[in-house]
C-alpha cells in the first residue's frame, strides 16, 4: 500500500478548548522557561491594569507567595458573575476556560486595552495546576476553582490551598461559591494560581527584578494606579531573601516622569509632552444578528501621548508602549516617530542652515536620536499585534496618525518664540549640527586609519606583544596587569595566537571623564588603538583584532578594582564587544597546595580558587591520610606564579576557567556602572554604607 493511500483522516487530531493550548503552549505565551512564566503573569496583570485605563480601578496588589503560587488582586469592577446567555455558563467561568472570549472585543466594556486575543486568562489557566478566583460583587464573594482549566471542588485541608489537594470535577457547569460578604458597593478581583510544572521547567522561576520593573513601568503609564508588589518566597539572592519584602509604587507625572527617569545625562531640553490624536477607517469582522461574521468599516480613533528630552549624552532610550503594554520590538507607532523626527528636523536644518552653518551635509537619524530619551504611547481599541507576544504594534494606519502628531507638535515647539523653549530649540539644533559632522568626520578618520594600519603597522603600542595569527575566531588579547606579570605570562603564552598587551596601574575612570580625557590617556589610547575596532558610535565590531579580549589582574581588591576600571571603559566606548559577549576575567589560583609524595616519589601541585574549595582541598587530603607543605601558598599576584603554573592555571584555553562577561540588562548595568563609577558621590557612599553588613573581613587582603 502506498504512503497517500495510508493516511487517512483518522490520522488527524482535533485540539479543542484548553487541550490545545497545553498541547502546544509555545504558540500562546513564547516558550515554557522563565520567560513564558512571566508573560502568564503579565496576562493576569495586564487585565488589572485594563480595569484601571478604564477608570474603574485605583490598586493593584500582587504577591508572590512562599508555597510557588503567585496572587494578583485589585479594586475594579470585578469578573461578571451573571449568567452568559450564548454558553449558559456564568461570566466567571466563561473567560478562565473558553478562548477568545471576554470584555474586550468591542463590547463597550473597554475602549483601550491590552488584552486583545481574549485568551490571557484562559491561557493561564490551562497552564496552571490550580487556580482559583475570588470576585467582589453585590455584597458577596463568589469563588470558582480549576484544576488544569476544569472547574471544581478541592478539599483543602488545615495547611491551606493546594494544587495537591482532593478535586471534584463539576459534571456539567461550574458552581460559584458563595464564601464570604462585602460592604455594599465594595468590588474587585483576586487570582491566585500554581504554573503546572508539567508544562514550565523546573528551573523556571519568578523573577522579582522583572515583576518590579514592569510595576514600576506601569505605575508611570497610569498615573494614580497603586501597585504593591510582595515577594513571601525566601530565595537567597533577592530582597526578600530575610523575610517578606514589600514595594509600593505611585506616580503622578505619568509618562513625563517616566522620561526623567530613564534619562541618564544631563538635560538639554526640557521634557517635552507631544500629545494629540487621529482617526482612521478599518475594516474588521463584525458579529451580526444572525450569528455570522461580515466585514464593515469602522472609524477609529488613536491617541498619541509622548514624552521626550534630549541630554548631552549620545545613547538613545526609546520606549513604546500600546494600551501600556510596552511593545519592545516597536512597530508602527515607533515607525511614524522616528519619521516624523527625520523631516522635522531636515526641514528646520533647512531653514536655519546659514545660522547653523550647515553646509551641504544631510542630517541622519541617527543624529537626531543622540541623547534622545523618549516614551511613545499610543491608545486605540483593538490594535493588531504580531502575535500573543504582543511585541510588535502592526496596525498601519497608526504609523500616519503618530507622524502627524509629532509633526505638528515638534514643528511647533522647535519654532516656539517663548524665551525658554526658543533657548532650548537652538541648542538641540546645534547639538543636531555638532553629531552630524562628528559623525563624518569620524567615518573619515576611521577611514583613513584602517587604511593606515594596512599599509603600516607601526601604529599599534610598542608594548603590545603581538601573536602571529591575524584570525579573529582564533586570536586571544590578554590586557595583563603589571611588568611582573608580563615576564611570566610572554613565557606561558601561546605566541600563535594568544597576544599580551601590559597596563601599568589604573587606568583613568573613563564614567567620570571626557571623552577627550580619555583619549588623551596613555593605557586608554593602546587598549582601543590595540583592539583595532573604534571607540563610542564609530565601534565596528566587525573590524576587532581579536576574539576574545581577556582581562588578567591579581586576585585581590586592587586587581578588581583594575578589573572595574577596564569593564567600565569596554562598557562605555566598546559595549558591543561585551554585548558579543567576547570580553572575559581570567581566574587565576588562589592557592598552591604542593601534595607531598611517599617515600622518593614527586608530590603533585593542586590549586584552588577560593577559600571554601581549599579547605574542602584540605579536608579531602586529611581524609586521605595524605600529607601537604605548610604553610599553603596563597598568590598575592600573578607575578608569583612561574609560567607554567601561570599556563596551566590561567592561559591554557584546555585547562583555564574564564569569566564571561554579560550583558543582559544594558539599562540595570548602566544604573550599576553610574552607581560605582559615577560623579555622584552621595549614592556610592550610601551603597557601600548599606552594604557594609556583608562585609567578610577575612577575605581582604591585609
Amino acid at each position: 500500500m502506498s504512503t497517500g493511500e495510508s493516511y487517512t483522516a483518522r490520522h488527524l487530531q482535533v485540539l479543542e478548548g484548553l487541550e490545545a493550548v497545553r498541547k502546544r503552549p509555545g504558540m500562546y505565551i513564547g516558550s515554557t522557561d522563565g520567560r513564558g512564566l512571566m508573560h502568564c503573569l503579565w496576562e493576569i496583570i495586564d487585565n488589572s491594569v485594563d480595569e484601571a485605563l478604564a477608570g474603574e480601578c485605583t490598586r493593584i496588589d500582587v504577591v508572590l507567595h512562599a508555597d510557588g503560587s503567585v496572587e494578583v488582586g485589585d479594586d475594579g469592577r470585578g469578573i461578571p458573575v451573571d449568567v452568559e446567555p450564548r454558553t449558559g455558563l456564568s461570566g466567571l467561568e466563561v473567560v478562565f476556560t473558553k478562548l477568545h472570549a471576554g470584555g474586550k472585543f468591542g463590547g463597550g466594556s473597554y475602549t483601550a486595552s491590552g488584552g486583545l486575543h481574549g485568551v490571557g486568562a484562559s491561557v493561564v489557566n490551562a497552564l496552571s495546576s490550580r487556580l482559583d478566583v475570588e470576585v467582589d460583587r453585590s455584597g458577596k464573594t463568589h469563588r470558582l476553582c480549576f484544576r488544569r482549566g476544569e472547574p471544581g471542588r478541592f478539599e483543602d485541608g488545615p495547611q491551606g490551598p493546594s494544587p495537591e489537594s482532593t478535586f471534584t470535577p463539576f459534571m456539567h457547569r461550574g458552581e460559584l461559591e458563595i464564601v464570604g460578604k462585602v460592604k455594599r458597593g465594595v468590588t474587585g478581583t483576586r487570582v491566585r494560581y500554581w504554573a503546572d510544572r508539567q508544562i514550565f521547567l523546573r528551573a523556571a522561576e519568578f523573577s522579582y527584578e522583572d515583576l518590579v520593573s514592569r510595576a514600576r513601568q506601569t505605575a508611570f503609564l497610569v498615573p494614580g494606579l497603586t501597585i504593591v508588589v510582595r515577594d513571601e518566597r525566601g530565595l537567597p539572592g533577592t530582597p526578600g531573601a530575610e523575610g517578606p519584602h514589600e514595594e509600593v509604587f505611585r506616580y503622578e507625572g505619568g509618562i513625563a516622569e517616566f522620561t526623567d527617569f530613564l534619562a541618564a545625562d544631563p538635560p538639554v531640553t526640557d521634557v517635552w509632552r507631544l500629545q494629540g490624536e487621529g482617526t482612521f477607517t478599518e475594516t474588521v469582522p463584525v458579529l451580526d444578528d444572525r450569528g455570522h461574521m461580515t466585514a464593515q468599516d469602522v472609524e477609529r480613533t488613536c491617541g498619541v501621548d509622548i514624552a521626550l528630552r534630549w541630554g548631552t549624552g549620545y545613547d538613545t532610550k526609546l520606549v513604546s508602549f500600546v494600551n501600556i503594554i510596552a511593545t519592545p520590538k516597536g512597530g508602527t507607532h515607533c515607525t511614524g516617530f522616528e519619521q516624523a523626527l527625520l523631516k522635522v528636523f531636515r526641514k528646520q536644518l533647512e531653514d536655519n542652515a546659514r545660522r547653523l552653518k550647515v553646509g551641504n551635509d544631510k542630517v541622519d537619524k541617527a543624529d537626531i536620536v543622540a541623547g534622545l530619551t523618549a516614551v511613545v504611547t499610543v491608545r486605540l481599541a483593538e490594535p493588531q499585534f504580531e502575535g500573543q507576544t504582543k511585541e510588535v504594534l502592526g496596525t498601519s494606519a497608526v504609523r500616519q496618525v503618530v507622524a502627524h502628531v509629532v509633526e505638528r507638535e515638534l514643528t511647533a515647539l522647535l519654532t516656539s518664540s517663548k524665551r525658554d523653549v526658543k533657548a532650548q530649540s537652538t541648542q538641540l539644533l546645534e547639538k543636531v549640527v555638532s553629531e552630524m559632522k562628528t559623525r563624518i568626520s569620524a567615518r573619515q578618520h576611521k577611514e583613513n586609519q584602517r587604511t593606515k594600519n594596512a599599509l603600516e603597522n607601526s601604529s599599534m603600542p610598542s608594548k603590545l606583544y603581538d601573536c602571529r595569527s591575524n584570525d579573529p575566531d582564533r586570536t586571544e588579547l590578554f590586557i595583563v596587569e603589571g611588568d611582573s606579570a608580563m615576564g611570566t605570562a610572554k613565557a606561558a603564552r601561546r605566541s600563535e595566537f594568544q597576544a599580551l598587551l601590559p597596563i601599568r596601574g589604573k587606568i583613568l575612570n573613563v564614567q567620570k571623564a571626557s571623552v577627550a580625557d580619555m583619549l588623551k590617556n596613555v593605557e586608554c589610547a593602546s587598549i582601543i588603538q590595540v583592539v583595532g575596532a573604534g571607540s563610542g558610535r564609530t565601534f565596528d565590531l566587525d573590524a576587532a583584532r581579536y576574539g576574545k579580549v581577556i582581562i588578567m589582574t591579581d586576585a585581590d581588591v586592587d586587581g578588581a578594582h583594575i578589573r572595574t576600571l577596564l569593564l567600565t571603559l569596554f562598557f562605555r566606548y566598546m559595549r558591543p564587544l561585551v554585548a558579543a559577549g567576547r570580553v572575559y576575567a581570567a581566574v587565576p589560583p588562589l592557592h598552591r597546595i604542593e601534595v607531598l609524595g611517599a617515600g622518593s616519589r614527586k608530590g603533585e601541585l593542586v590549586y584552588t580558587y577560593n577559600e571554601n574549595e581549599m579547605r574542602r582541598t584540605l579536608a579531602t587530603l586529611n581524609k586521605k591520610g595524605r600529607r601537604y607543605k605548610e604553610p599553603i601558598q596563597r598568590y598575592k599576584g600573578l607575578g608569583e606564579m612561574d609560567a607554567a603554573q601561570l599556563r596551566e592555571t590561567t592561559m591554557d584555553p584546555r585547562l583555564r576557567t574564564l569569566r564571561r562577561v554579560t550583558l543582559a540588562d544594558a539599562e540595570r548595568a548602566e544604573r550599576i556602572f553610574d552607581l560605582l563609577m559615577g560623579s555622584d558621590v552621595a549614592p556610592r557612599k550610601d551603597f557601600l554604607v548599606d552594604a557594609a553588613d556583608y562585609l567578610d573581613r577575612d577575605r581582604i587582603d591585609a
